[in-house]
């Protein structure tokens, strides 16, 4: 008989992850058995050779797969759980797929057979292939400008680490808006697999399943839970558009892929605007790979104007539209060329007030702004997608004086038809109809079919518009008001890359941002897609507030159903950490505890949250205090958060 310390992907109540369970069989480690756990089954994960013990054990139900799972990956859920303070049966949860103990019927489509076509490389790009290879650093930062041919890059590492014998995953923000990339990849490998959302559950675990047996190198694409593929010899992580915060996974287990993917196997972060924290973590290790040059060189120039709202005498044709805008939009329709023109809020208004006694259409549910949709009639939550009819009076004092403030790319949509009436336009948000979303027509919109391009950030993600010579950016300083240290990141990250749509060198173009604040620093750093003078800038008020890659964060929050009752428990949680940093003897200048205060979005269906943020030099000083705190339902907390909202 042999005994075997094995990890159940179930909670427990006991104060290890781990159970002891006998086998007649001997078993690998990594390996995946059914074991009974209480008056049930469950699966788990085979972690260690043991000793009989002094108690009675169960033996397990049956072995899963005779394949154990990589090594890595195994050590790599225990690091999870560790470094995030998350449950090792919540992190083995989302790293297995749903209904392991199912036999799934159906046959996998075969791959086609393909012949490679070349993958033609600059100078600049083999400079950066041979830097990468031979900088030592496990994370390398490949800091690219838009055009520069980062995918051609991505697809030449790929190419020598499978002849290798080793296999690669890629990750991007979502496979959906990236269908350009997954396209070039797939016409240069044929042992591809995509794992999205989109699966259902018995495909992907056929697919998870293929990849755990196959024993040729293969490549992985999908979004930040394909880190968890089982794949036997990974060589190489590439994480695509590394910025995105799609790589943080805001649901438990909690985790960067970045950080993640570090922990697999050697990573390379390609972006063009990369976090200021990585960027920082990089230079600092040396591991930083710039390429400037265009992947296709180009005599074409880029005009960039920033116009500011406030005047009006520069929209006396439209309130939304600059006169100059609409100038340059008229020249790209007489010479056949495309226009873009970015919004990142989706609808026609934002808020919806009364001007009399001040009321405000907010949701029921989440008691956030409902936005106008005009084209529906309908106001709609974009929070909690319930949709509620538009007031022609207001509720309270019975005036009629309702008024829709603000605009989205509809109300934009809604403006260009009446300027342009017989301009084609394609509008690209979460609103738009399946089989109109930019991935369903992408080639038509290739090929010039759609004369003008209206969008949200999706229209940012990598997508290549060659006949685009007008860009607009109708608010550059929407996200800027938002009270969080990651608005003006996230802001410079959004224009350069909405910029980068126009700067790749296939036409002449004309670029306009228009914005409330053109003189702010950040709007002038990426109306110039100045990322060195931006990390300057940020990183010195980053420095100066304490702030990540300055210190280290923990956001700790409490719901109650009342005001009271959420307060009060807020305060009693202060005290309580106040209390732990001093039984840790901590030294004062090493943490920042922020008193309590309400949380961005405060009031919502399950009550009242409040919150508050320790900042540390040192993150086990946060792990130490944290593991002190009484825990229970209502409190969450929040290691390393992007954002503090």
């Amino acid at each position: 008989m042999k005994y075997y310390l094995i990890a159940p992907a179930k909670t427990f109540h006991s104060s290890d992850n781990l159970l002891t369970y006998s086998s007649e069989t001997p078993l690998k480690i990594g390996q995946i058995v059914e074991i009974p756990l209480g008056r049930q089954s469950t699966i788990g994960i085979v972690v260690k050779n043991t000793t009989q013990p002094d108690f009675d054990t169960k033996s397990i139900t049956k072995i899963i797969y005779e394949q154990p799972l990589p090594k890595k990956l195994v050590d790599a859920l225990f690091w999870l759980s560790s470094y995030y303070r998350c449950p090792l049966s919540t992190v083995i949860q989302a790293a297995l797929p749903r209904g392991i103990t199912k036999n799934r019927r159906g046959k996998l489509l075969e791959a086609p057979n393909i012949t490679p076509i070349d993958n033609p490389l600059n100078s600049a790009q083999r400079a950066a292939i041979r830097a990468i290879e031979e900088n030592p650093a496990n994370t390398i930062l490949l800091h690219g400008i838009t055009g520069s041919g980062k995918t051609n890059i991505y697809i030449e590492l790929c190419a020598r680490t499978l002849a290798k014998n080793q296999s690669v995953i890629l990750l991007v923000p979502e496979i959906a808006l990236t269908s350009q990339l997954v396209r070039n990849f797939q016409q240069h490998f044929k042992n591809i697999t995509l794992l999205h959302s989109n699966l259902t559950e018995s495909l992907r675990h056929q697919l998870w399943e293929k990849i755990l047996t196959d024993n040729q190198p293969q490549v992985i694409i999908g979004p930040r839970s394909a880190l968890f593929a089982p794949v036997q010899d990974l060589g190489l992580i590439i994480i695509d558009e590394a910025h995105e915060p799609a790589y943080h996974q805001e649901q438990n287990p909690k985790y960067s892929a970045s950080l993640l993917a570090g922990k697999l196997a050697k990573t390379v972060l390609g972006t063009a605007t990369p976090l200021i924290s990585d960027y920082y973590l990089c230079k600092s290790h040396n591991a930083i790979v710039e390429i400037n040059q265009l992947a296709i060189e180009s005599d074409k120039h880029t005009s960039i104007s920033v116009i500011d709202l406030k005047d009006h005498s520069d929209f006396t044709k439209s309130r939304i539209l600059s006169n100059q805008l609409i100038e340059s939009i008229k020249a790209s329709l007489a010479n056949h060329t495309q226009s873009m023109l970015f919004h990142n809020r989706r609808g026609t208004a934002p808020m919806t007030i009364c001007d009399k006694c001040g009321w405000q259409a907010l949701c029921p549910n989440c008691f956030l702004p409902l936005v106008l949709h005009a084209d529906a009639f309908q106001m709609r939550c974009h929070t909690c997608a319930r949709n509620f009819p538009v007031p022609t009076a207001c509720p309270e004092c019975k005036n009629a004086s309702i008024h829709h403030k603000g605009f989205g790319t509809k109300l934009i949509e809604d403006e260009l038809h009446r300027l342009f009436p017989s301009a084609k336009i394609a509008r690209f948000d979460m609103d738009t109809d399946d089989d109109l979303k930019l991935t369903k027509i992408y080639d038509e919109v290739y090929r010039g079919d759609y004369d003008i391009i209206v969008g949200t950030q999706m229209i940012a993600k990598g997508f290549d518009f060659p006949r685009l010579t007008t860009l607009g950016i109708v608010q550059a300083d929407a996200g800027l008001s938002l009270p969080d240290f990651s608005s003006e990141e996230r802001t410079f990250q959004l224009i350069t890359q909405v910029i980068g749509r126009a700067k790749r060198g296939h036409q002449n173009s004309n670029i306009f941002i228009q914005s409330f604040q053109p003189d702010h620093p950040i709007i002038s750093l990426a109306s110039q897609s100045d990322y060195a003078s931006f990390y300057n800038y940020l990183v010195q008020k980053r420095q100066q507030s304490k702030l990540p890659p300055y210190s280290f964060l923990l956001k700790l929050s409490v719901t109650y159903k009342t005001e009271t009752a959420t307060v009060k428990n807020i305060r009693t949680l202060y005290k309580k950490v106040i209390q732990t940093t001093k039984q840790l003897q901590i030294p004062e200048n090493r943490i920042v505890v922020s008193p309590p205060m309400p949380a961005f979005h405060e009031r919502t269906s399950t009550g009242y949250t409040w919150q508050l943020v320790i900042k540390a030099k040192s993150r086990q000083n946060l792990l130490d205090i944290f593991d002190h705190l009484p825990k229970n339902n209502y409190l969450h907390y929040d290691f390393d958060p992007i954002s503090l909202l």
